[in-house]
């Protein structure tokens, strides 16, 4: 069995737990996105200061699903899942990096427990013992 890989993730961290040969794992990866503002009410291309600040954040964003697509390379399969637009901001990277054939799912969950994430990514990749027949 390869690894299977589960994200729950929001822009200010990715709570990642992997499963392989029936091994368990859970990383969790921050943004330190707290000192960024978004100010999306300015135009493209100006030299303001504000488009300044809003091209370091997204290349900031940026910067944290390349360090979450490093943690899971590799992965065979990988469930992303969380609120707001994360969720779809990683799929894309992911997408560019080559890795869509990978991803099995992406679906909407609020705010989640550790235990809560965990139970939702081994719903989704259940381990077999070695005694299950196919």
């Amino acid at each position: 069995m390869g690894r299977k890989v589960g994200i729950w993730l929001d822009r200010r961290k990715a709570v990642i737990v992997s499963i392989a040969e029936r091994v368990t794992a859970r990383a969790i990866i921050t943004s330190d996105m707290d000192h960024y503002v978004l100010h999306s009410t300015i135009v493209p291309g100006d030299s303001s200061p504000e488009y300044l600040r809003d091209r370091r954040y997204w290349n900031h964003l940026g910067e944290y699903y390349d360090k979450i697509i490093a943690h899971i390379r590799g992965a065979e399969e990988i469930q992303i899942f969380g609120p707001e637009e994360a969720k779809y901001e990683l799929q894309k990277h992911l997408e560019d990096a080559g890795l869509t054939l990978q991803i099995v799912s992406v679906e909407d969950a609020g705010k989640m427990s550790d235990l809560q994430i965990n139970t939702k990514v081994e719903k989704r990749f259940p381990s077999r013992s070695q005694f299950d027949i196919f």
